[in-house]
């Protein structure tokens, strides 16, 4: 059995590796730059809760939007929709 030292090393070609990957690392500015991280100030264990509700006020403004959307009859009849339109339409709506 091998000693636990032994599985514990790591190479000196990984080791300088892995330090001139820290070094090149990207600052956090530059991940919310890029989209990478959100740009946000509040601790990252309120995060999840913080996109839940995100996504719970976008599924509530988009639901009121659809249910005051205008039926395929008032769209063929202000011209928005010609009359084969709205039989699909129809078919989409129940």
């Amino acid at each position: 059995m091998s000693d636990s030292n032994e599985t514990n090393k790591v190479s000196p070609d990984t080791k300088a590796g892995l330090e001139k990957a820290l070094e090149n690392r990207a600052t956090r500015e530059e991940l919310v730059d890029r989209n990478i991280l959100p740009d946000t100030h509040i601790a990252p264990s309120l995060m999840a809760a913080r996109k839940e509700l995100e996504r719970s006020r976008l599924e509530d403004s988009l639901e009121g939007k659809l249910k005051n959307r205008p039926d395929p009859e008032t769209l063929v009849k202000e011209g928005i929709l010609n009359g084969e339109h709205a039989l699909w339409g129809l078919f989409q709506f129940h």
